[in-house]
């Protein structure tokens, strides 16, 4: 019958899901608990270069706050 392949189908979801959710907790491991941040557009690349500089630790997932700014 057609309930047959559901636990086929279920099975073969959790093994596509398991990419995506993994990469999710690797880049938030690896980059101080954010998630990381892509540029698909110029002006995004110029915010990510502005959060290094403000940052003042050279990274831009470090936010100290507004005391950095010159």
């Amino acid at each position: 019958m057609w309930y047959e392949i559901l636990p086929g189908f279920g099975i073969m979801t959790v093994c596509l899901m398991i990419p995506g959710i993994a990469t999710t907790y690797i880049h938030r491991f690896t980059n101080g608990g954010k998630n990381k941040r892509v540029t698909r557009a110029a002006y995004y690349c110029y915010l990510l270069e502005r959060d290094k500089r403000v940052s003042g630790t050279g990274v831009h997932y470090e936010s100290k706050g507004l005391e950095n700014i010159k």
